[in-house]
């Protein structure tokens, strides 16, 4: 059993206001282009997005996601909508192939916005991020809006998977120096390990599926069931394959105490579907 409780503190009584808030933005769509590729790891690209239709881009929360178009695989065009008063109206040829992703970084000074690719199918993203070079385009929707939580809590509870990381490093990154928090994180293997940038007090877990299939292994599920969690009021946060998502928070509800107001699990994919996200939340 792995054991989280070393550097647990007493809850406070007097509980800070640790109520979520939802923010809306302004729908619009960019044609973005490609400024650099970096391979992180064997499962992971991450791309460096640029150019002048980045202004005014918002991204609030650290699990946002916006919606990333792709160019047609056969002519390389790149086809956007654009915003109408009741949402997206989509051009007569069709709508371009769209993927939900999270924007992991974004600077407004070197006008630069991150997103990374987790390779775990042979699908459009996949296939468009491992043949990516510098001066391609890319289109970018959103995010529609921000879900803000708190910092406010005696500790935080972070899991996912390969396609979680990105949200999980905003989520480091922007902890206060002296926030506790909890990750389990789900790779194939230590060379899929990624280094996070954080100032809060950081136990991390790596869990390796070792060339299972991912979205079928239970390593995540099993090393949660297996874990000692510190005490206290806790967020918790799940992002991964929907239906071990689903799983993850029943547990942490039923068996774990977490508050069901403070546990977020959304399902970033499903396995044997395509551009999925799912909210597991009630």
């Amino acid at each position: 059993m792995t054991d989280f409780t070393t550097t647990t503190s007493a809850s406070s009584s007097n509980t800070p206001d640790r109520t979520p808030r939802r923010v809306r933005h302004d729908l619009r769509f960019r044609q973005l282009t490609v400024k650099t590729v970096q391979r992180v790891t064997p499962h992971l690209i991450r791309i460096v997005l640029t150019g002048d239709d980045l202004a005014g881009f918002t991204s609030l929360g650290f699990d946002d996601h916006a919606k990333i178009f792709f160019p047609d695989a056969t002519t390389g065009k790149l086809t956007l909508p654009t915003a109408g008063p009741d949402g997206p109206i989509w051009p007569a040829s069709g709508r371009p192939t769209m993927r939900d992703y999270t924007p992991r970084r974004h600077d407004a000074k070197a006008n630069t916005l991150e997103i990374d690719f987790a390779l775990h199918d042979a699908g459009p993203a996949t296939q468009w991020a491992e043949n990516a070079k510098p001066g391609d385009t890319l289109g970018v929707g959103g995010p529609r809006g921000s879900f803000i939580v708190p910092s406010e809590f005696d500790w935080h509870l972070l899991i996912g998977d390969d396609t979680a990381l990105p949200a999980i490093s905003r989520r480091l990154a922007e902890l206060p120096a002296g926030a506790r928090v909890v990750v389990l994180a789900e790779v194939d293997s230590e060379a899929d390990e990624i280094t996070f940038e954080t100032e809060a007090e950081l136990t991390l877990q790596w869990v390796h599926r070792r060339g299972g299939e991912a979205g079928v292994s239970t390593v995540l599920v099993d090393a949660l069931k297996a874990a000692k969690l510190p005490a206290g009021d806790f967020h918790a946060w799940v992002g991964c394959e929907s239906g071990i998502a689903k799983a993850l928070r029943a547990h942490l509800v039923s068996e774990r105490g977490a508050n069901p107001k403070w546990t977020r699990a959304s399902g970033y994919w499903r396995r044997g579907a395509a551009a999925t996200h799912d909210s597991h939340d009630e």
